[in-house]
């Protein structure tokens, strides 16, 4: 009986910690960030003529493929905004120079490649259609 408080407090940290990571998950942070400036040549693409959402994936994420699915429907929608996802296993030398933490990560650059905002997890369709519009913005 001794346990019984132990397995209560451990759980309710437990669920407090998933809540907060659900919460926190897929939502696009907006930062202004002069070190994170990506160049085509490093992500083996061109930069869109306007943006370029750029996907950080490995090849065992679930939320990857959603995430890929979104952003390639969104995208579909506005002709100078490119796609480009980036194997984050393959490219581990760009990874560690944006602060790639967790895939999926999804950075969201201007024309000349400088992040402008960034989604952690796999962000919801209506927050990249927003990002996208405040790129539009910038």
């Amino acid at each position: 009986m001794r346990s019984l408080p132990l397995i209560v407090v451990l759980l309710a940290l437990a669920s407090a910690y998933g809540f907060w990571d659900k919460k926190r998950s897929g939502k696009i942070n907006v930062k202004a960030d002069d070190r994170h400036l990506v160049r085509s040549s490093e992500i083996g693409s061109d930069l869109g003529e306007h943006a370029t959402i750029l996907q950080f994936s490995s090849a065992f994420c679930t939320p990857c493929r959603a995430t890929r699915s979104t952003l390639s429907s969104v995208v579909s929608h506005y002709p100078k905004i490119r796609h480009v996802e980036v194997d984050a296993e393959s490219n581990l030398e760009l990874v560690r120079r944006l602060d790639i933490r967790q895939t999926p990560t999804t950075l969201f650059l201007n024309a000349e490649g400088k992040e402008i905002a960034r989604a952690v997890g796999a962000p919801k369709r209506d927050q990249v259609v927003n990002a996208i519009e405040n790129l539009a913005r910038v």
